[in-house]
């Protein structure tokens, strides 16, 4: 079921605004996030566990190579990418 963009999986009879209600929870408890995915089940203890998946930060990798703070290759010349596939790798 999707709420409020959410795709929502519930492992009990939950209503819909139960549902919704649990949709808000979790923006709330991150809303600087993007939830994509919430399943809601009923413990034998009868309390309510809520799990998040959230949407992955897009990054770009930064590496330091010689001397330099790049993040891809593909302004280098010639030059200095050959300097680049020579040197030495440390692990």
């Amino acid at each position: 079921m999707l709420i409020d963009n959410v795709e929502v999986q519930a492992g009990a009879d939950f209503s819909e605004s139960e549902l919704k209600y649990y949709v808000d929870v979790a923006k709330s408890k991150f809303p600087d996030d993007t939830i994509t995915k919430l399943e809601v089940r009923l413990e034998e203890d009868g309390r309510v566990a809520l799990t998040y998946t959230k949407q992955g930060v897009k990054f770009e990798r930064v590496r330091r190579i010689t001397g330099y703070l790049v993040g891809t290759l593909d302004r280098w010349n010639d030059a200095k990418r050959s300097e680049e596939s020579e040197r030495v790798k440390h692990l």
